[in-house]
């Protein structure tokens, strides 16, 4: 096995690069990099306004919703009430209603 064949670690197992080269590439790195950070913040904060609008969506959704409760509840508990409804007869052909006189009136 020559010196060629064997894989050598360490300080001396990097190639010589050309210095013009290498720094070019670096540079390339550097503009990349940031380039992906540029595009990550602008994703991060479209991400950000879409739940923030989902959020917005939702609290909407939840104040109509309880507004709907609270507007079942009022109309459940006045048909329950039983001086609200009236009685009706028909008599000779014709309907006649009983409960309109209240006291008070």
């Amino acid at each position: 096995m020559t010196q060629s064949d064997r894989l050598i670690f360490g300080p001396g197992s990097r190639r010589p690069t050309n210095g013009l080269l290498a720094s070019v590439l670096w540079l390339g790195g550097l503009v990349a990099t940031l380039v992906a950070m540029a595009v990550g913040a602008v994703l991060a904060v479209f991400t950000a306004a879409a739940v923030a609008v989902i959020a917005l969506f939702a609290a909407v959704l939840v104040f109509f919703a309880g507004l709907a409760m609270g507007a079942r509840r009022k109309v459940t508990v006045r048909a329950r009430r039983t001086d609200d409804v009236i009685e009706a007869r028909k008599v000779d052909g014709a309907w006649v209603a009983y409960g309109w006189e209240r006291p008070g009136r």
